[in-house]
């Protein structure tokens, strides 16, 4: 822990940053920053560029895949820990099938994915609707949900998510078990978050998803049962596979980068559908979920198109603006989302930060991107909007379409909505709603079928 202390008043003394208070957080020390709500706070920050190598060579299309492999590495050292290891065992057992369903248009399907040759060990369980009546494989939308496939629709033969899960009383979750109580819950129009299946499927789309906490319980900080503690209990589920951590890594697998890794591997099991075209997939998520789906597509080509929906800070939004959720309060409130090296920044991210968010969103390109906001300052739309705009030359030098050109759009402007890149924001609360799935659903089509 004193090395960790000695590391960040290093990094800080070298910045000319002022002293700062220290708040220990299980494994690691973080610099407490406050808040900052007052846009005329925030500093001055230099960005680096996406098209130059940390050796100050200039890039071009020819080495664009050197220079992302570069800035992944960046992440992984940093930031998001190491990307796990591919599986060496994938076994995928359809448990149930339900043809027709969703009033005749759909065929569900419920998989079970091991990672072990006797069954045993982590389980994620996915579910799967793809049209009924089509006649090729279709495009699939992948995304992990919060509480379990059975709050996506009223299905009774859908098992209740039996998985670990912070208590709410909002989500009727108590002794930290999901309920019947929300069977369905995201086909009622008045939630925050929705999910419009027969209108995807009507759109042409197949739709895979698991439950987050099958990959790596998401415990809070202040979480009162020792057994379900942030700095160790994070690290179950899939985490089992990939051996004892090292306290003395900084950069070791954390929380984020699992459930990416899963994402992954929903992609795996997409690929042994017949009735999915993998190759045409788009891959989601809101929050937390949102930056999942971010890293996932940067870290995995495979995804064609990735939409990141109000992800907050960590995700698509600048750390160097320091505006809303900032580097001190991703480490303290969430310690198991990030590696031990990124703790160092949260002293003052715009004197000490080496890299930002806009190269995590290059790492994407030039396949298909959309960053999608909202206007609670927590979030930091317009900077969001500006990490875009950073990341925008990337797709305009491998001519896969920027940003179209112009200022911080206002809410339900769709102005910004490219070609290959896209950004678009609306009011009201967080969550999926049903204008973020009209948004994804238009983007998908242009995308995948190349006109627009």
């Amino acid at each position: 822990m004193k090395k960790i202390y000695a590391a960040i008043l290093t990094v800080a003394a070298a910045a000319h940053v002022e002293a700062v208070k220290i708040d220990r957080v299980f494994d690691r020390e973080v610099a407490v920053r406050e808040v900052n709500y007052d846009k005329s706070k925030i500093g001055e920050y230099t960005l680096e560029d996406p098209l130059e190598f940390l050796d100050g060579r200039k890039v071009d299309a020819k080495t664009w895949p050197e220079r992302r492999r570069e800035m992944l590495g960046i992440f992984a050292r940093e930031m998001y820990g190491v990307e796990p290891p591919l599986p060496t065992t994938l076994l995928t057992d359809l448990v149930d099938e339900k043809s027709p369903a969703l009033a005749g248009f759909a065929v569900r399907r419920q998989y079970k994915m091991y990672f072990k040759p006797d069954r045993s060990g982590p389980c994620i369980n996915w579910i799967v609707w793809f049209p009924r009546h089509a006649k090729k494989p279709v495009p699939v939308i992948m995304f992990l949900n919060y509480r379990g496939n059975h709050e996506l629709v009223a299905d009774p033969d859908i098992p209740v998510q039996s998985g670990w899960k912070t208590n709410s009383k909002i989500h009727h979750i108590f002794n930290n078990r999901a309920s019947e109580a929300t069977r369905g819950v995201q086909q009622k129009t008045e939630n925050n978050s929705v999910f419009p299946l027969s209108t995807i499927i009507a759109r042409g789309y197949a739709v895979m998803s698991a439950c987050y906490c099958e990959v790596s319980p998401d415990p809070i900080r202040n979480e009162k049962d020792p057994a379900f503690s942030q700095g160790s209990f994070s690290y179950t589920g899939v985490f089992e596979l990939w051996g004892r951590r090292d306290p003395s890594r900084t950069d070791d697998i954390t929380s984020l980068g699992a459930w990416a890794w899963a994402l992954s591997r929903g992609l795996d099991l997409a690929e042994r559908i017949g009735e999915i075209d993998a190759k045409r997939s788009v891959v989601t998520g809101c929050s937390r979920l949102g930056k999942a789906a971010l890293i996932a597509a940067a870290r995995d080509e495979r995804f064609a198109v990735c939409v990141a929906n109000q992800t907050g800070g960590g995700g698509a939004p600048l750390a160097k603006r320091d505006y809303g959720e900032n580097v001190s309060t991703e480490c303290r409130s969430f310690s198991h989302w990030y590696c031990k090296a990124y703790c160092k920044y949260a002293a003052d991210p715009a004197k000490l930060l080496t890299f930002d968010q806009h190269m995590l969103l290059a790492c994407v390109a030039p396949r298909a991107l959309m960053v999608q906001g909202f206007g609670v300052p927590w979030y930091d739309a317009e900077g969001e909007y500006l990490a875009m705009k950073a990341a925008s030359p990337v797709w305009e030098m491998l001519k896969a379409g920027g940003l179209p050109k112009g200022e911080f759009p206002p809410e339900f402007c769709t102005s910004a909505i490219g070609r290959n890149l896209a950004y678009v924001r609306r009011s009201e609360a967080h969550g999926m709603s049903a204008h973020d799935w009209m948004w994804i659903l238009d983007f998908a089509d242009k995308s995948l079928s190349g006109s627009f």
